[in-house]
């Protein structure tokens, strides 16, 4: 079989599993593998081992040999970091730790005797004094590798930082408010330090002990059918090796070290905001339970995050930065154009109309709109303007009068007519034709001078009674006959 291939050798009921090459799984000078010397301190070679494994790591490495380069420098940490294997080698040299070499210190298995897997995180054999948070912080940049919300330090391997969770709420503010800008008062229940215990969790007068799950060494081992062992950290103490002893714990946190209470604070909300935006409080979300954590940590309260929700305003309506109104106006004001009060965020104000202006026509009044949060301070958007012509549905008998001679006057031979206004004659300028008609008609032809009611040159007006005809067919005579005629 290759000797990179994992074999596994039963003696009884003992199982040894190798995972590298015995020359990289036992090197001959781990000083030289981890480029430090023999007087190399505790903490020197654990820095030098945590820079090598970060260069190294195949999952970061894609080098076919660094597979191999990483397992030759984890088995020369193990030998290094553990001072009775590291005074074996300074002792006995790679010999000391050499399967065939004969009775002694180490002989017979890899790591000094038993199953390589044995105890696991602290108790000699693969993985002793190595802490694998902190070779995943190297590599994650202080995520942990299972979840949660712990962190790590200034460099990635200080002490563990446990993140409290953070908070949503969600406060209305009014058009105007979210235009002008406003401060909230908002109530919270987020958790806190207890008091009492100042987040041990512990009652006062005790302390913790040993955790009976895992004798206190922090993890738990699972044995494997073929006699294989598998360790994972401790669920009753979260990997510490201590848990709090029943009835130690504080009685107004339980243990936890924390509780909630009620918390009202102030919040500003800038003007300009949008529907949805959310506005991020630092610190105040809630605090980790410090009671229950693993070990001494550091506590750091999560955030409180507030969603903003813009209520509806009954005229305006945005876009971005940019205001939105509707301004009706009446038919005859579109027609004649004029003036008009529309609303701004900082009160009425007057503008023309245009002569003729239709429904769907715009204005901008520049700078009349909200605050622009990513622009310069002081920036405002605009406030646009699209006017709309309101159509009457019903008219009077005098408004439709008018409107039927407007549509005469403007030749619309299409229009709807009902009040019996545009009868026809042959002659629409012979003076006859206008002597029977109604009042309004009359007024307006005066008002528009209506060649039929224009004054004659001889100075008779049109509607004067008609002179005599030259051919008429009474004569003077007969006009001399009649009584007081003065002839005899």
């Amino acid at each position: 079989m290759p000797s990179s291939s994992s074999a596994a050798t039963h003696t009884g009921q003992q199982a040894y599993f190798h995972t590298t090459r015995r020359l990289l799984a036992t090197p001959r000078d781990p000083y030289g593998t981890l480029g430090v010397n023999k007087s190399a301190s505790a903490s020197d070679i654990k820095k030098a081992y945590y820079g090598l494994a970060k260069k190294f790591h195949p999952d970061t490495n894609k080098d076919p040999t660094a597979k191999d380069k990483f397992a030759e420098i984890q088995s020369a940490y193990e030998i290094l970091s553990d001072p009775k294997k590291r005074e074996q080698f300074d002792q006995f040299g790679a010999a000391g730790f050499d399967p065939n070499a004969g009775p002694g210190p180490g002989a017979g298995h890899p790591f000094g005797g038993g199953h390589p897997f044995g105890g696991f995180g602290g108790q000699g054999g693969f993985g002793a004094n190595i802490n694998f948070d902190d070779i995943f912080s190297a590599f994650t940049g202080g995520a942990h590798p299972f979840g949660g919300r712990g962190g790590r330090g200034a460099g990635g391997f200080g002490a563990e930082i446990l993140q409290g969770e953070d908070i949503e709420v969600q406060v209305t503010v009014s058009f105007m408010e979210a235009a002008k800008g406003a401060s909230k008062s908002i109530t919270t229940l987020p958790l806190v330090t207890c008091k009492t215990c100042t987040g041990s969790g512990l009652k006062q007068g005790t302390k913790r002990s040993s955790c009976q799950a895992c004798n206190g060494t922090g993890t738990r081992v699972h044995f494997m059918s073929g006699g294989f062992q598998m360790a994972s950290t401790c669920s009753a103490c979260g990997g510490s090796g201590s848990s709090i002893p029943r009835g130690s714990e504080c009685r107004s946190c339980q243990g936890d070290g924390v509780v909630r209470e009620r918390k009202t604070l102030t919040v500003d909300i800038p003007g300009g905001i949008e529907d949805g935006m959310r506005l991020r409080v630092s610190g105040e979300g809630d605090a980790p339970p410090t009671g229950r954590a693993p070990g001494a940590v550091r506590g750091a309260n999560g955030d409180l995050y507030v969603l903003v929700k813009v209520a509806r305003d009954p005229q305006f309506s945005r876009q971005g930065s940019d205001i939105l109104y509707t301004s009706t106006i009446p038919l005859t004001t579109a027609i004649l154009g004029g003036e008009v009060i529309i609303p701004t965020l900082d009160g009425d104000a007057k503008v023309r109309v245009s002569t003729g202006t239709n429904t769907g026509d715009k204005m901008t009044l520049a700078g009349k709109g909200m605050p622009k949060l990513s622009g310069r301070r002081g920036r405002m958007g605009d406030l646009k303007v699209e006017f709309r012509v309101a159509m009457p549905k019903y008219l009077s008998s005098n408004q439709r009068a008018l409107v039927e001679m407007l549509a005469d006057e403007m030749g619309d031979k299409s229009a709807k007519r009902i009040m019996n206004l545009h009868k026809t004659s042959p002659d629409p300028n012979d003076p006859e034709s206008h002597k029977n008609e109604g009042f309004l008609k009359s007024l307006w032809h005066n008002l528009t001078n209506h060649p039929a009611h224009q004054e004659k040159p001889g100075g008779g007006s049109s509607d004067s009674t008609t002179a005599k005809k030259p051919d008429d067919k009474t004569s003077d005579a007969d006009d001399a006959k009649k009584p007081g005629s003065g002839s005899s």
